[in-house]
């Protein structure tokens, strides 16, 4: 049965949360180096205090030190953390939703044995899918996504003995600067294959994308690998079967609600604001918030975000109900790509909206609207960009699998 009713334990998780963020996020990403959009400084403290949470390891088994956390709770997580900040959120979402992965049905016994210790007591242990390679262009146009067969990586590696040597470079893969353990998808002369690539492997090196030009959330950049050597061992059998999800993306959360979830913190951070704002502005002798134009503005910039939100949802509760629409309680459609249109254009729209209750100062360097603006502009383009997701909502629509 189709329900979003939150448990007292998500209840909770979300309170203590949005307590969090009150009290140790909000006040140091107001901060005017914060504000700059296009070279922000990473806040490591904040990230490594959201980590001493446990929000690395949410999806995680609780024998395995995490929380068992569904995909709603780790959207109501993420949420939290990005009307804060988005760089934290972006950062903690993408290592704990791949560690769900890798650490669940990709690893195999002894690959959990060697890494799944340090990654639960290193507060800065992240990690990083690294597929997308330089010159990745989807397959667009009248046949959208047709074929849907993995194209050949110009990520090569070959057996050496007891040892994988990885040659080639991975560009846009979120987290590399930081991350301690990448995941680095290669063909082989029997196929593709995704292997565990240390941050410390001889031969791999990281270059950050610069945030002028490279307009993303969290941490970015280039990997790449030059007679890089790692064990036999660290070839993930389990995800062998996921390759052709994983090619070309640079980060775990396209098309994820997770990521999506971010979206939507950003814009209740925008609405928070004018409200706020629009309470202690007093114009013709009351608030400005009483003024019929102000309100109104404001009332559809809420209703845009609470529309989202219910999608966001919708997409999570499809993620952990693969039932729900067999038994018709959900429609027979992608939720994430539903949920990624309806946020990408919506929520910006209702960023800058929100922006201009405040007037001029709505565009200011030195206000967080201007950010929040941005932010939500990151999303419209981010992972293959809101077009490329209503192609695949159309391919679902035409009767083709929208993976």
């Amino acid at each position: 049965m189709y329900n979003l009713h939150l448990s007292e334990d998500q209840l909770a998780i979300r309170d203590m949360m949005r307590d969090f963020v009150s009290s140790e996020i909000h006040p140091a990403a107001i901060d005017p180096a914060r504000l700059e959009p296009f070279d922000p400084p990473l806040p490591i403290e904040l990230i490594s205090a959201a980590s001493a949470l446990g929000l690395r390891s949410l999806a995680l088994p609780e024998d395995d030190g995490g929380a068992d956390a569904d995909t709603l709770t780790r959207c109501l997580v993420a949420e939290e953390l990005a009307a804060g900040d988005t760089d934290v959120a972006a950062i903690l979402t993408e290592t704990a939703v791949l560690a769900g992965d890798l650490f669940g049905a990709m690893m195999n016994d002894e690959q959990r044995t060697q890494f799944l210790p340090t990654f639960v007591e290193e507060e800065d242990f992240h990690l990083a899918l690294a597929a997308r390679e330089g010159g990745d262009q989807p397959t667009l146009g009248t046949e959208y996504h047709r074929p849907r067969e993995t194209p050949a990586s110009a990520t090569t590696a070959k057996a050496d003995g007891d040892e994988w040597v990885i040659d080639g470079t991975k560009v846009r893969v979120s987290n590399a600067p930081i991350a301690k353990l990448f995941v680095v998808t290669a063909d082989t002369d029997n196929g593709p294959v995704a292997l565990l690539v240390p941050a410390d492997a001889p031969g791999l090196s990281v270059a950050e994308t610069p945030r002028a030009g490279g307009w993303y959330h969290g941490a970015m950049g280039d990997v790449e690998m030059r007679g890089c050597r790692v064990p036999a061992g660290n070839l993930l059998t389990g995800g062998n079967r996921d390759l052709a999800g994983l090619y070309g993306a640079g980060s775990v959360l396209t098309g994820r609600p997770e990521g999506q979830a971010i979206n939507v913190g950003v814009a209740r951070a925008a609405l928070n604001a004018a409200i706020d704002y629009a309470k202690l502005r007093v114009q013709g002798g009351r608030p400005i918030i009483e003024h019929q134009a102000i309100g109104e503005k404001l009332a559809s910039v809420a209703a845009k975000v609470e529309l989202v939100r219910g999608a966001v949802w919708r997409a999570a509760w499809d993620a952990d109900n693969p039932g729900g629409r067999s038994d018709g309680s959900l429609t027979d459609l992608p939720h994430a790509l539903v949920s990624q249109v309806a946020a990408a254009d919506m929520l910006h729209r209702a960023a800058r909206d929100a922006a201009e209750c405040f007037g001029a100062m709505g565009v200011m360097r030195d206000m967080p609207m201007q950010k929040y603006i941005h932010d939500t502009r990151v999303f419209r383009h981010s992972g293959g960009g809101v077009d490329d997701a209503k192609l695949r909502l159309a391919e679902a629509l035409a009767g083709h699998d929208a993976r």
